[in-house]
């Protein structure tokens, strides 16, 4: 996926307001741009790192500059959660990922319920799959987690998924890994216990779990290849 022609890069000042940031120009002024991201960017908000915008020419846009990146710990982030569904698409079409089988049709935002919607559904020449995919933007010691703040939105999807795979269906969740410094995925226990009880729970009700780590360059960013996903051995104390 090709990041917008026109980018710059600078130094983060703050994020606030989940959905904004402060940058600060090579030119020495400060420019208010949009966060795409509604989790705690733990782990690559800290003041000072380097970062990539890129700007939209949409006019009813109050803020035209857009976070996309930052650098942390030697590694470019990818951050702008809106892109991750894109990138996980793109991957399906190109067979990078392959564990479902060949897909025939793809449909984006599925209504499973009346609260609920998960991302895609995949028709396969193996069947049809339900499949919700987060972006994870958190590592630790080489370790991709998720979620980075409490998220009753994705136990919410887990319980759905669980419904979809005791009804027959296929149901997947998807863990796209944005950033290259980690070779392993698993949930933040730490974080948000519950989700990551949840996840063994529906792990025993045949929802699957799968990793994918992308390259994240700030030309572009593209899925490579799968990491294994693993589940916690024992609970840990929350962070």
């Amino acid at each position: 996926m090709l990041l917008p022609a026109i980018r710059q890069t600078g130094l983060l000042v703050q994020r606030y307001q989940r959905f904004l940031a402060d940058v600060l120009l090579e030119d020495g002024r400060t420019l208010t741009v949009h966060c795409p991201n509604s989790g705690s960017m733990r782990g690559c908000s800290t003041p000072g790192s380097p970062v990539l915008i890129s700007w939209s020419d949409n006019p009813r846009r109050k803020y035209a500059w857009t976070l996309e990146m930052v650098r942390e710990q030697g590694v470019w982030i990818g951050v702008h959660t809106g892109r991750t569904n894109g990138l996980v698409r793109e991957a399906l079409e190109n067979g990078v990922i392959d564990d479902f089988g060949t897909p025939t049709a793809i449909t984006a935002e599925v209504r499973v319920s009346a609260e609920s919607r998960l991302d895609f559904l995949l028709e396969t020449d193996r069947g049809p799959v339900y499949l919700e995919v987060k972006n994870c933007s958190l590592a630790e010691n080489r370790l991709a987690l998720f979620p980075d703040a409490v998220t009753g939105r994705g136990t919410r999807h887990l319980h759905e998924l669980v419904r979809l795979a005791e009804s027959g269906h296929g149901a997947a969740v998807l863990f796209c890994v944005q950033r290259g410094d980690a070779d392993r995925c698993a949930p933040a226990a730490r974080i948000d216990p519950v989700y990551a009880e949840t996840v063994a729970w529906a792990v025993d009700r045949g929802v699957r779990f799968l990793a994918y780590r992308a390259e994240v360059r700030p030309e572009a960013i593209a899925i490579r290849h799968s990491i294994p996903f693993i589940l916690p051995e024992e609970p840990t104390e929350r962070l």
